[in-house]
C-alpha cells in the first residue's frame, strides 16, 4: 500500500483491446500506487493523451490499427522530457520487442505478467529504472549476437563501481535504489549511469541491462 501523502504515478495505457485496457487499470490502480490517467486504442490516441495528461508512465502496446505502437513510441520519445516507455508484448513479437529497444522504450512486459510485477515495474520506470521481463530477457539475447548490441569490447575498461552500477541498473534498479545501496549520490550514480553507457557504447539503460545479461559479468 502507498504511503500517506504520496503521489500515485500517473499512467496511460494504449491497447486496442478494450477488454484488456480495463483489467489491467483494475489491477493496476488496485493497492492506489498508480493511477491511470488515460486510456488509448491507438498510437494517435495515445499521442493526445500524452500531450494532455503528462503522465509519469506509459505502457503501449505495439499492434494497433492506424498508428502503431512503435510509430506512437518514435514520436513520443522525440518529444521533450518525455514519460518512461514501456511495451507491452506477447510471445510471438519478438521482432517489435528489438525495433523498441532501439527507439529506446524503457521497458518491456507480457501481457500475462502476475500483478504485483506489473505494478513494481510501473513504479520502478517511474522512478528511472529499466524493466525487462525475464521470459523476454532470455528470448532476446540468443538474437542480439547477431545485431549491433553485442558485447561491447570496451567492457573491460569499467572500473570496480562502475561494474557494480551496471549490475544493479540490469537488475532494473532506478538510480535513487542505486545510490541507496552503493551509499552515493543520485547524481554520483546519474554520472556513473552515463559514462557506464559510453563504455559500452549504449544508447540507453535497457540496452545496458541486455548487454550486462548478455555478458554475465558477475
Amino acid at each position: 500500500m502507498r504511503l500517506p501523502g504520496e503521489v500515485p504515478v500517473r499512467l496511460v495505457l494504449a491497447d486496442d483491446e478494450a477488454l484488456l485496457r480495463r483489467g489491467l487499470k483494475v489491477l493496476l490502480e488496485a493497492d492506489g500506487r498508480v493511477r491511470v490517467v488515460a486510456e488509448a486504442a491507438d498510437g494517435a490516441g495515445l499521442l493526445q493523451a500524452v500531450r494532455r495528461f503528462r503522465p509519469d508512465v506509459a505502457l503501449v502496446d505495439v499492434q494497433m490499427p492506424g498508428m502503431d505502437g512503435l510509430s506512437a513510441l518514435r514520436a513520443v520519445l522525440a518529444w521533450p522530457d518525455p514519460p518512461a516507455l514501456a511495451v507491452l508484448t506477447t510471445f510471438d513479437l519478438d521482432e517489435y520487442v528489438a525495433t523498441a529497444l532501439e527507439l529506446g522504450a524503457q521497458g518491456f512486459l507480457l501481457k500475462d505478467a502476475e500483478p504485483d510485477a506489473l505494478v513494481r515495474a510501473v513504479l520502478d520506470l517511474a522512478a528511472g529504472g529499466a524493466v525487462l521481463d525475464p521470459r523476454i530477457t532470455a528470448r532476446l539475447l540468443p538474437k542480439m549476437r547477431a545485431t549491433r548490441l553485442r558485447p561491447s569490447p570496451r567492457l573491460d575498461q569499467l572500473s570496480a563501481r562502475e561494474r557494480q552500477v551496471l549490475e544493479l541498473l540490469a537488475n532494473g534498479q532506478p538510480n535513487s535504489a542505486i545510490a541507496a545501496s552503493l551509499g552515493l549520490s543520485e547524481a554520483t550514480v546519474k554520472s556513473y549511469v552515463s559514462t557506464v553507457l559510453t563504455k559500452l557504447g549504449v544508447d540507453n539503460r535497457v540496452q545496458a541491462a541486455l548487454v550486462a545479461h548478455q555478458v554475465g559479468t558477475w
